[in-house]
């Protein structure tokens, strides 16, 4: 299982429920989460993908923390089963 395929799953299960994952780059700012996922209910995600069993680099590390500490959700995801799992997340 590739990242490209984790990721191309995750937008599909996005669609499917409704949702939109927009591709997120940020010029001047590097380390910031793939994708930014926006839910019905306005419900707001960011979510980095990985490879099964890869784990981010300090500097997405950091910008996780930055997010997360401004009060936003950020999921790593690495498995199928983990994006499944994206719809049950409280925000």
């Amino acid at each position: 299982m590739t990242e490209r395929k984790i990721e191309l799953a995750l937008v599909k299960q996005v669609k499917a429920g409704g949702g939109i994952a927009l591709k997120f780059i940020s010029p001047g700012i590097a380390g910031v989460p793939d994708r930014l996922v926006l839910l019905p209910g306005g419900r707001v995600l960011f979510v980095e993908l990985k490879a099964p069993g890869e784990k981010p680099r300090p500097l997405q590390r950091k910008r996780s923390a930055q997010l997360q500490s401004l009060g936003f959700t950020v999921l790593t995801i690495d498995n199928m089963k983990a994006v499944q799992e994206v719809f049950a997340h409280e925000i």
